[in-house]
């Protein structure tokens, strides 16, 4: 039988922290991407981290609330990404409750359909709501492929998959190494 999250939190209060350093981690990468201007996203490791821990549920308001909190602070760009980071905590908590976070390769199936499913759904937003280019690094080169003949949907989706593979696939293997470290009774889900 599954805990809910809410009874999860009440039962291991020591969990709502998790939640926290999660937005916390996931402001943290975005920073570490913008001022080193790297070509990742990092903004999600912390949704990572939550959603493994405490479920898919509370992984996807990580997810929405450090992206609302980018936006509102610094990037506004960040709010209709809401729904990748979002998903993303979706997907990683339901591996988390059907298969533990404990498998290596749990830790890569999930990161691998987290990174499909957020180039498909990056690729949409930055194409249909500002117009194929949304300010990041990977940007120049989505529009090296376009100008090469590339529609521009193709061009964003074969730029962001793999630096999508990458990033989730570290953010996962983080996050695997996170746990090995943490006591038993923060585990939560995982």
């Amino acid at each position: 039988m599954k805990i809910r999250a809410g009874q999860l939190l009440l039962e291991r209060p020591g969990l709502i922290f998790i939640l926290f350093l999660g937005m916390g981690i996931n402001l943290v990468g975005y920073y570490i991407v913008y001022w080193l201007e790297l070509p990742l996203f990092l903004d999600s490791v912390g949704t990572f981290l939550a959603a493994a821990v405490l479920g898919p549920w509370l992984g996807a308001a990580c997810g929405l609330f450090s992206n609302l909190l980018i936006g509102l602070i610094d990037n506004p760009v960040m709010i209709p990404f809401a729904l990748v980071n979002i998903v993303i905590g979706i997907i990683v908590g339901l591996f988390s409750w059907h298969f533990r976070f404990r498998s290596l390769f749990v830790v890569i199936i999930a990161a691998l359909v987290s990174a499909l499913v957020s180039s498909l759904l990056g690729t949409v937003i930055t194409v249909f709501v500002f117009g194929g280019v949304s300010g990041g690094v990977i940007d120049a080169f989505v529009a090296g492929m376009a100008t090469s003949g590339r529609e521009i949907f193709s061009s964003t989706f074969l730029v962001r998959l793999p630096v999508n593979i990458g990033d989730k696939l570290f953010s996962a293997f983080l996050i695997r190494i996170f746990l090995l470290l943490f006591p038993e009774r923060w585990k939560g889900y995982a």
